[in-house]
């Protein structure tokens, strides 16, 4: 054996569509002493080809092959040639097929776990159980696939039992935050015919050793429980199942009566029992390993035990005694609030998990595990650790996170996540004064709880990508190593997916990582910052910028800015009280100005625009600051990606640089829509002087040129656009163009870069002409390509940025836009910038 390698491919391979994740077991330098020293046989120690052990078999003959193009016969039957042969196994399996006990080498091993030891002539991957075998094959193979050869002996077991996804499918086969592709489960209300995907799907999270997937939306259509769909839910399971991977289901509260047609979904009436009891044996009978149900209720607008008067925890035992004999579990959503009125200066959406769940500790069942969302809204770019952890000392918990960029991108901004979990995961609650972090609290160790663990909002979809962003894939596979080890470390769990995915080059592992480890800081930069959470539009597609929007309706996830002064006062002594739900050594600190970080200083304190950091600038200063430093970095990504256009395939290198070029121009506009909307409000101005309409010496407002077929037309919301105006064809039909003469701009080589908006709804059509010379021409599709929620309305989330690069200008040379309006797009254009090299507009 030899120690890990870390050799620059001498050749690529053809182009990679991604399907294949990060199990490619692509190629890597093996010369013969270590082809020779690789296992020629393998042993599975199970024949049944339904037994994750079996495909063990399978996948570590595929590794072999495609990482050595070393063929490895499997067997069955007995350990093979102890000297050439990898043998997989549960540990009763091995010492009855093997004739020898392991209990000198192997400790004791819990659920799911495994010992691999590649010590001596033997390779012996030996589990818990089958799926703990199985996790131990696929271990092996990410260590051969890596050009790590190091000999090794090790156990390992899961943090948490419950290691789940949470798919947001619906029965039509959309995805409610969908931004790759439509269902790999569910068309035209029923479960699909070919289950392929599906069962892809369950092998890549059998390789990071999630258990669960909950097949079907929170927001639930009744209907998943019809006979029809329950047999088509067995077959989803069957095909997980060699996988180790459970289904779950989430459930409609009111499914007695909308599809069982009874009068009443009281959780305490004899009859609704009865109905829920009937309907999970019927499930059970076909799925009879079925991991348990997910359940949202008495939020958003979902039926829940509140219209009965009855508590949460009795609608949530409802489905635990169901369930009990079958041994499943409940996942029961402590997102439940109610909207609220802003004029209430103690009305606070963060209080709501606490309010609604603190005083129901320990009236739950033993099979329930309340699944809390990681901070105290939704998923937003920086939040405080949720309080509620800290009060359910006698409820087995689950934290819930979002692979999903809901929020945080879509798929088209590049955000690695991990260093965002990681906040609320290693957070030290305090409780009695004791260690309390997160991580041992949904694990069960800090309160002593039988179950709990984790749970993440995945939306995989057709898209050959699985997330619609290669580089998103990412989040799936570290969110499934966090979910086995929450000490790991985010950059390490990165690097390993970086070699996986893209091979052992160092300057792609060097350039990719730099790139992933800054983007959630410039994400949080360029979106929002100081803890006022993610500025974007929370009325309509959760994408581009709309911080007006925050206000000023019943969702509560509120700024209260106003001329003078932003922030939430979320304090005892004066503000919502919602510091106060923490345990006391954490609410002193955020109940005190001087002690909160001033990363969430926003979230906790009402402030002016002139209050002062612990860095020494005021709070606006930071604001415009972050907002520029964030889109610099967005800028880098570009570049950065371009130099490793010779070391990654053509087809995913094209595809990533696609969306890491959106994604720069998309951050220039949210940097050009929040420092103007708090330009605006506050009236304080810009110490470094860029922000404002007249600071922008390289732009070209396209209102301001001679316009044929176009007209002005002002933007709502006004940040959304420079100077709060763009220009629109006249008519759907009539073709627009935009001209002028660049006399203000010196001869020489410039970036060109135009700011458009892409509705969805058409695919208009823009040519750009120097003296009469097509420099360029494009078509507005990014609903085509990027898959993000898309804008009908000309706004920051249809706001658009392409570049021409090295584009050679004469003083005085003509420039010209020209518009091709179709369906209801009308071909709307910002502005055109010419930028010198090395300037960001």
């Amino acid at each position: 054996m030899r120690g890990l390698l870390f050799l620059v491919s001498l050749g690529l391979v053809a182009a990679e569509d991604g399907l294949d994740g990060w199990l490619r077991y692509a190629p890597v330098p093996c010369d013969k002493g270590c082809h020779d020293a690789l296992p020629s046989s393998v042993v599975a120690l199970n024949s049944t080809e339904t037994s994750p052990v079996y495909v063990a078999g399978l996948e570590l003959q595929k590794g072999l092959q495609g990482i050595f193009g070393k063929w490895a016969n499997v067997g069955h039957e007995n350990c093979g040639d102890s000297s050439s042969s990898v043998v997989v196994g549960t540990v009763d399996e091995y010492t009855k097929a093997c004739g020898s006990s392991t209990d000198d080498e192997v400790p004791e091993l819990e659920e799911d776990g495994f010992w691999l030891s590649t010590r001596g002539d033997m390779v012996r991957i030996l589990g818990q159980n089958e799926r703990g075998a199985l996790y131990g094959a696929f271990e092996y193979l990410s260590m051969l696939a890596q050009g790590n050869f190091s000999r090794v002996a090790y156990a390992t077991n899961p943090h948490a039992p419950v290691r789940w996804v949470n798919q947001w499918d619906n029965l039509d086969g959309s995805i409610e935050r969908g931004y790759g592709g439509a269902s790999i489960f569910f068309e035209n209300g029923v479960v699909v015919d070919d289950l392929t995907r599906a069962a892809q799907y369950a092998r890549l999270l059998a390789s990071v050793r999630v258990n669960g997937v909950v097949v079907n939306n929170v927001n639930a259509n009744a209907s998943i429980l019809s006979p029809r769909n329950i047999e088509g839910l067995g077959r989803i399971a069957d095909v997980f199942r060699p996988y180790g991977v459970q289904l779950g289901v989430s459930l409609n509260f009111a499914s007695p009566m909308t599809l069982g047609g009874l009068s009443t979904f009281d959780p305490l009436n004899a009859s609704v029992i009865a109905w829920w009891t009937n309907i999970t044996d019927q499930i059970y009978q076909r799925i009879p390993d079925m991991a348990g149900y997910l359940v949202k209720a008495d939020s958003e607008g979902q039926p829940g035990p509140f219209t009965y008067n009855r508590t949460l925890a009795q609608g949530a035992n409802l489905f635990a005694k169901a369930l009990q004999p079958h041994g499943g579990i409940v996942m029961f959503r402590a997102f439940v609030y109610n909207q609220l009125n802003e004029s209430d200066w103690k009305a606070d959406r963060a209080s709501a998990a606490v309010q609604f769940f603190k005083d129901l500790d320990g009236q739950f069942d033993e099979n329930v595990v309340v699944q809390i969302k990681y901070g105290p809204i939704d998923f937003q770019v920086r939040e405080p650790t949720s309080p509620l952890f800290a009060h359910l000392q006698n409820t087995s918990t689950a934290i819930e996170l979002e692979v999903t960029q809901e929020y945080l991108g879509q798929q088209c901004h590049l955000v690695y996540l991990p260093p965002l979990w990681k906040t609320v995961l290693d957070f030290d609650l305090r409780v009695d004064s004791k260690l309390s972090l997160v991580r041992d609290i949904i694990s069960g160790k800090r309160f002593n709880r039988p179950l709990g663990g984790w749970a993440a909002v995945v939306n995989v979809g057709t898209n050959t990508t699985w997330l619609g962003s290669h580089l998103a894939m990412s989040n799936l596979y570290a969110y499934g190593r966090l979910a086995w080890d929450p000490t790991e470390d985010p950059q390490s769990m990165l690097q390993d997916w970086i070699r996986l995915t893209f091979g052992l080059d160092r300057s792609v592992l060097d350039t990719v990582t730099q790139m992933s480890m800054e983007s959630w800081p410039a994400y949080e930069n360029y979106s929002g910052n100081l803890g006022i959470q993610t500025l974007t539009d929370i009325l309509y597609t959760h994408f581009g910028p709309n911080p007006a929007s925050q206000d000023n309706n019943g969702w509560g996830q509120w700024t209260r800015a106003d001329q003078k002064t932003i922030g939430m006062d979320r304090t005892v002594s004066n503000g919502t009280g919602f510091s106060g739900q923490y345990p006391p050594e954490i609410a002193a600190m955020y109940e005190n100005i001087d002690t909160t970080p001033d990363d969430l200083l926003l979230w906790f304190h009402h402030v002016n625009y002139t209050h002062r950091l612990h860095s020494g600038k005021t709070v606006i200063q930071h604001f415009y600051d972050a907002h520029y430093r964030g889109a610099e970095t967005a800028q880098t990504f570009v570049t950065m990606w371009e130099s490793l256009r010779d070391r990654i395939d053509a087809e995913r290198w094209t595809d990533v640089h696609f969306r890491l070029t959106y994604q720069a121009g998309h951050s220039i506009i949210w940097r050009d829509a929040i420092t103007t909307f708090y330009h605006n409000l506050s009236s304080v101005p810009d110490e470094a002087d860029r922000v404002g309409n007249h600071n922008h010496p390289w732009r070209i407002e396209a209102e301001s040129m001679t316009l044929t077929g176009y007209k002005p037309y002002p933007i709502t919301p006004f940040e959304t656009a420079s100077n709060a105006t763009a220009i629109v064809t006249t008519s759907n039909s009539t073709i627009g163009t935009a001209t002028t003469r660049l006399t203000q701009f010196p001869s020489g080589t410039y970036d060109l870069a135009i700011n458009y908006y892409d509705l969805v709804g058409g695919r208009a059509r823009w040519e750009i002409f120097l003296n009469n010379r097509l420099l360029g021409q494009w078509v507005g599709n990014n609903e085509d390509r990027l898959g993000h929620a898309p804008s009908v309305y000309i706004d920051g989330h249809s706001a658009t940025r392409i570049t021409f690069r090295g584009v050679h200008v004469r003083r005085g040379d003509v420039l010209t836009v020209v518009g091709i309006p179709d369906g209801i797009e009308p071909a709307p254009v910002d502005y055109v910038a010419l930028l010198p090299e090395g300037v960001v507009d």
